[in-house]
């Protein structure tokens, strides 16, 4: 029975037979690199990693695409070397804004603002719930009736 390939090896044989000129191959390889500064934690070994992608990269047989990613890595290397100083990323930023731009897509539909927050807050998990408290309730005219439980059931009700 013939064994089976691994991602990284299909990827690879699908470059090999569709990059005649190894262009692509070659720009793929460069970006891997660039992703193996981030399994080094350590500052100056990063440094050098980055110095030497830098000069490697910019080598005039590589493609055009690598050349330019060996300007862009020379312009930000010491933002990138300052994660590996103080071990901070933005990661869990841009986790909550991506989850929150999911949540806008699903939302198109809401015509106020905090229905859309409260959304936001139950599609993030771990609420706080002592804030729901915080959160005025809307009472449209139209929808006023003498029952405060009915009036909070309209005004929570996500639309």
């Amino acid at each position: 029975m013939p064994r089976q390939l691994g991602v990284r090896e299909k990827l690879l044989g699908l470059l090999r037979a569709g990059d005649p000129k190894g262009e692509v191959t070659t720009t793929w390889h460069a970006k891997e690199a660039v992703r193996g500064i981030y399994d080094h934690y350590d500052e100056p070994l990063a440094r050098e990693w980055i110095d030497r992608l830098i000069d490697d990269m910019a080598d005039k047989d590589n493609p055009v695409e690598v050349r330019s990613l060996s300007r862009t890595l020379r312009r930000w290397k010491e933002q990138i070397l300052a994660g590996h100083r103080k071990h901070v990323s933005n990661g869990p930023t841009e986790a909550l804004n991506n989850l929150i731009k999911r949540v806008k897509r699903a939302a198109f539909g809401f015509t106020s603002f905090r229905n859309y927050r409260v959304r936001a807050l139950l599609y993030a998990g771990k609420s706080r719930w002592s804030l729901l408290a915080t959160i005025r309730p809307h009472i449209s005219k139209r929808r006023r009736s003498g029952d405060p439980e009915d009036q909070l059931r309209a005004a929570t009700a996500i639309t």
